[in-house]
């Protein structure tokens, strides 16, 4: 390897299946060392160089042994890359060089896969561990003696745990110092090893282990890092019997996903930088950004390792006595395009690292003497100070002696001792590995899912016939033990009787899903069933030998794919997004589907671990994800991205918060900081401003409606009753809003103002009022009635939002809001504004900041009284609801009449238009004997004897201003003059129905009560929408008069233009 810079690799992994069924587009491309990263939102593209580019994205073929093969030379597979990194990791440490390679990318971009590989496609670590032991099988020199120890770690919330043992201490092992070895891990378990095959045992145990971890506390791959130790000695002899050895280590290291990182994640939040479980990956980050810089030049950069357990361990491989090898994993799909952009910006930054590699060679006899000398002075500074030093610093020392101790005795300790040690040790083991693999043909059995592909698979439980009862370890009469969150002392209750195989809740708080859907019964399982227990143990049935099917293909039921029937049962992909699990087209841009259906899955096993948990320490908080529709604050109407966030509810004081999914992220590892002090029995009382389950009330967005404004550029008034509907659709409140032209002072203008051309409007003054009258049904108040709302728009130029008053504990709250707007002079931008945007009437929610009680209450004699006079109340509001049902039958009555006039009057027209004219208008070609609406605007004219006054007369109540011409050379005879004098009773009659309607739901909007009445409020509700619907009815009718008219007006000045 020239040079001591860190050597970076990048590779690129081939769609997975959720991503091919959404037909996603790669933005990955590599030509030579050169790796280019295309923006989705804008084609933009990025090039970076590294030491080597590989492209695992697609070029190859699984042949019968499901071993990839490639068919493109441009297709690198995992002899390739170990080729290439793994063989320099070995002529390093046979050079007696430390050697390091670490792998780093977000979950899911194919760590592992690089690393461990999956099947028959080994990654580096057994591929280099093979070839070490090649080597060493062909070295026949009788001097040279070569020794391999063999450790696994795994480090999840600053805790570290050795994969080797069995046994785990509280709080994990000890990260110590050592003045000339530097940072080691107390206590970790070295095996000595032979042969490959003790290897993948030992790699095997330490999988089974992590596996059950994972479930136990709640620490899935992602979230953990996993380091393997190969310590590799050459011990040379000379003729006279001293010894020499070349000692070299290698770390390998699986990094956990990279998105765990995000600094933004907290970003908003009150609390941040305080979880564990993210702090390794974070400090990670600023070592290598800080070495970047020293690498620079940059002076006085102070690199800080000590921040964090995996930083201290990976000293020597960062910056130190080391020869290190990155790959960076990226994803190809679009959806991912901010984590991929940021994997490559980290691994630019790692290249410019420095290390200094120096060879590990040493006298075996020297390095004896050197620790009996520094033993000796320790055992003197310990009997010196006597009972003068304090604790703290004299346990130090005792611990460095203890450690040189231990080596010396590893030193002087020969090779085949401990190669006999770690024989019987694994024989011991091994003894205790029921062999059972013929039984998984005999029988149906589950296994285990995890996030991590290595991770599947791995825990087996045989269903023999019989009766199994699942539930948490300790408890009398489990069988099937399982310590994963939300698991019950006895869980679930499974029987195998006469080749049926079934599985029922143990007791009713015990959460088990089949297939996404709850039961609460005992259910039959069918082979390939998905099962959930409590909230993150996921396992996949395979059944009976005579049920089974060939090929099964068990691999597609992976962990993407209990997430995304999760996702799909909880409705996500009804009428929300389409789910691209089978293969379906999307409703709108693909990758932005894909982007927010991603995000939701991922967030769901999530959720269930954070309600997990606050249920278990009590804490009474509900978390549930939902879909936030941006288009819901849109004044344009347009179908923008949807983001996922989070509803937070504290069940008893009733207080909600919504948080974006960083925060969430952030909160949930603080979460289970909380929860691992918590289940090791540490006190969790903390105040109230650490606490991550609370937050300070906030204002709640609950629904808002578009009221377009249009009618405002023709100076026509708007009176709606609109239904304010949540980021789902669904219909939180009604609300009265009216936008009303008016003058200088306020008054209301009338309908002889309507502008036939809004272009007539520019560069004059326009004023109007935005009146909201009152909401009813408002749910929010309803769940408590101590909460408030209030509602608030944005217009025009104003950033600030324009809102009412505040209105509490009323379902029904009256705002009486009026804001009075002007224009001084209306320029074309404002014009276009109205025409093409819309008010956004947003209804937000308040809630009290201290604790409500939600116990029940007993009555006293005033609560009492107070419901003998509801009742008479609701008694009263029965006599008037029936009043209005009358008077609602007598309206529909008056409705029929006037359409019986509008057809007779429609029959008129007809006869009119067929009926020959004497004097037809030939100007410019054009004959308006064929246009009926012209003679109508004459017969209106002649009604009032061809005189202006008249002519406005029966304008106004068309809502029309009419500008008459005396030169207009229209005739009309009386079968118009009655049309029209018919046109204008009928305007008469309409507006008067419609001012009855409008007092009339006025009348049912005030009757309505502050808290439900049962059958009565729904009775009101089918009244208003009866109501409703008849006003709108008439308002059609007026509508389409209005626009005859306004196209005969505007034909009329066109003619009189000519």
């Amino acid at each position: 390897m020239p040079g001591d810079s860190v050597k970076v690799a990048v590779r690129v992994r081939p769609f997975n299946q959720r991503e091919k069924n959404a037909n996603s587009k790669c933005i990955i491309s590599m030509s030579g060392k050169s790796t280019t990263i295309t923006n989705p939102a804008n084609g933009e593209t990025k090039t970076f160089g590294f030491d080597h580019s590989y492209w695992s994205h697609d070029g190859f073929n699984e042949n019968e042994d499901g071993v990839y093969e490639q068919t493109s030379n441009q297709y690198a597979d995992q002899r390739k890359v170990f080729g290439d990194l793994g063989q320099g990791v070995l002529d390093n440490a046979w050079q007696g060089y430390n050697a390091a390679l670490f792998a780093y990318g977000q979950t899911g971009s194919g760590k592992s896969y690089s690393m461990i590989g999956y099947g028959p496609n080994k990654g580096i670590v057994p591929i280099t561990c093979g070839e070490l032991f090649k080597a060493i099988g062909k070295n026949d020199e009788d001097k040279k003696q070569l020794q391999v120890t063999f450790s696994m770690l795994e480090i999840y919330n600053e805790q570290v745990r050795d994969l080797l043992s069995k046994q785990t201490q509280r709080g994990g092992l000890k990260v110590r110092q050592h003045p000339k070895m530097g940072f080691y891990v107390d206590g970790l378990k070295q095996v000595a090893v032979r042969n490959y095959g003790q290897i993948e045992h030992l790699m095997d145990q330490g999988t089974v282990n992590r596996t059950t971890a994972s479930t136990n506390m709640n620490a899935t791959s992602s979230r953990s890092h996993m380091v393997i130790t190969i310590r590799f000695k050459q011990v040379f002899i000379n003729e006279i019997g001293e010894s020499t050895t070349k000692t070299s280590e290698i770390n390998l290291v699986d990094l956990a996903g990279s998105e765990r990182a995000d600094s933004t994640g907290a970003t908003g939040d009150r609390l941040k930088e305080g979880s564990a479980i993210n702090q390794s990956l974070s400090t990670l980050g600023n070592v290598i950004s800080a070495l970047a810089d020293l690498a620079m030049g940059k002076k006085k950069v102070l690199v800080p390792y000590r921040d964090s357990v995996l930083t201290k361990l990976l000293q020597s491989a960062l910056g130190g006595n080391s020869r290190t090898i990155m790959i960076a994993a990226l994803s190809p799909a679009a959806i991912n395009y901010d984590e991929t952009l940021g994997t490559l910006r980290y691994a630019d930054r790692a290249k410019k690292i420095q290390n200094k590699a120096v060879i590990n060679e040493s006298p075996t006899d020297r390095l004896i003497r050197e620790l009996k000398e520094e033993n000796a002075r320790l055992l003197a500074q310990i009997s010196k100070a006597g009972g003068g030093l304090a604790t703290g610093k004299s346990e130090a020392l005792e611990r460095l002696l203890e450690e040189n101790e231990r080596q010396m005795r590893d030193t002087q300790l020969s090779w085949e001792q401990k190669l006999e040690e770690a024989k019987q040790e694994w024989e011991k083991s091994h003894m205790m590995i029921p062999q059972s693999d013929t039984e998984w043909n005999k029988y149906p059995y589950i296994e285990n899912i995890n996030e991590d592909p290595q991770l599947s698979g791995v825990i087996k439980h045989c269903l023999h016939p019989g009766q199994y009862v699942i539930g948490k370890a300790g408890n009398k009469g489990v069988t099937i033990e399982l310590r994963g969150l939300g698991i019950q002392g006895q869980h679930a209750v499974v029987c195998n009787t006469d080749e049926r195989l079934t599985i029922k809740p143990a007791i009713q708080a015990a959460k088990i899903l089949v297939n996404g859907a709850f039961i609460t019964e005992e259910t039959q399982l069918k082979h390939c069933d998905r099962i959930v227990l409590g909230s993150s143990s996921l396992f996949l049935y395979v059944g009976f030998p005579s049920h089974r099917r060939t090929p099964d293909n068990l691999d597609k039921y992976d962990y993407n794919f209990f997430q995304t029937e999760l996702a799909e049962v909880s409705g996500l992909s009804e009428g929300m997004l389409m789910s691209p699990r089978d293969g379906g087209s999307l409703s709108y841009d693909t990758s932005a589907a894909l982007r927010v259906f991603q995000e939701y899955i991922d967030l769901l096993p999530k959720i269930e671990e954070a309600n997990a948990m606050s249920q278990e320490m009590k804490k009474g908080v509900k978390f549930e994800p939902e879909v936030k529709n941006l288009a819901s604050h849109d004044s344009i109407g347009r179908d923008l991205e949807k983001s996922v966030i989070v509803k937070v509810t504290n069940e008893d004081t009733k207080q909600v918060w919504i948080w974006p999914k960083p925060k969430f992220i952030n909160r949930k590892f603080l979460i289970e900081d909380l929860y691992m002090k918590w289940s090791e029995g540490d006190s969790i009382d903390i105040g109230q401003s650490q606490d991550p389950f609370w937050d300070p009330p906030e204002d709640i967005f609950l629904g808002s409606c578009h009221i377009w404004l249009q009618s405002l550029a023709y100076c026509m008034a708007v009176d709606e009753q609109l239904e304010m509907h949540s980021y789902h659709g669904k219909e939180e409140a009604m609300i009265q809003a009216k936008i009303m032209p008016c003058d200088s002072k306020g008054r209301l203008l009338s309908d002889e103002a309507l502008v036939l051309d809004p272009s007539d409007l520019l560069g004059k003054r326009l004023d109007f009022v935005i009146i909201v009258d009152h909401c009813m049904g408002v749910k929010w108040v309803r769940e408590n009635s101590k909460r408030g709302v209030y509602c608030g728009f944005h217009f025009y130029e104003c950033q600030d939002l324009i809102r009412s008053k505040t209105v509490h504990s009323s379902n029904n709250p009256k705002f009486n809001f009026r804001k009075h707007f002007t224009i001084e002079k209306v320029a074309p931008d404002f014009l276009n504004y109205v025409q093409t945007h819309a008010i956004v009437l947003e209804l937000w929610g308040t809630q009290c900041s201290s604790a409500v009680s939600t116990s029940p209450k007993k009555l006293d004699v005033e609560q009492e009284a107070d419901i003998d006079a509801l009742k008479f109340q609701l008694e009263q509001q029965l006599d008037e609801f029936e009043s209005l049902k009358a008077s609602s039958v007598k309206l529909k009555k008056e409705n029929f009449k006037l359409r019986q006039h509008v057809d007779k009057l429609k029959g008129a027209l007809q006869l009119a238009k067929s009926r020959p004219r004497s004097a037809p208008d030939k100007r410019e070609g054009k004959d308006n004997s064929r246009d009926p609406i012209i003679h109508r605007v004459a017969a209106i004219h002649e009604v009032g004897g061809g005189s202006q006054e008249s002519l406005k007369s029966v304008s106004s109540d068309t809502g029309v201003t009419l500008r008459h011409s005396t030169n207009s050379p229209l005739n009309g005879g009386s079968l118009d003059v009655e049309i029209a004098k018919g046109l204008k009773v009928f305007f008469r009659d309409v507006r008067g129905a419609q001012k009855k309607l409008q007092s009339l739901r006025d009348l049912g909007s005030s009757a309505q009560l502050n808290s439900d009445n049962g059958s009565l409020k729904e009775a009101f509700q089918s009244q208003q929408t009866l109501i409703k619907e008849t006003e709108e009815k008439l308002s059609t009718c007026v509508v389409a008069l209005k626009e005859t008219m306004t196209t005969v007006i505007k034909r009329k000045r066109q003619e009189a233009g000519e």
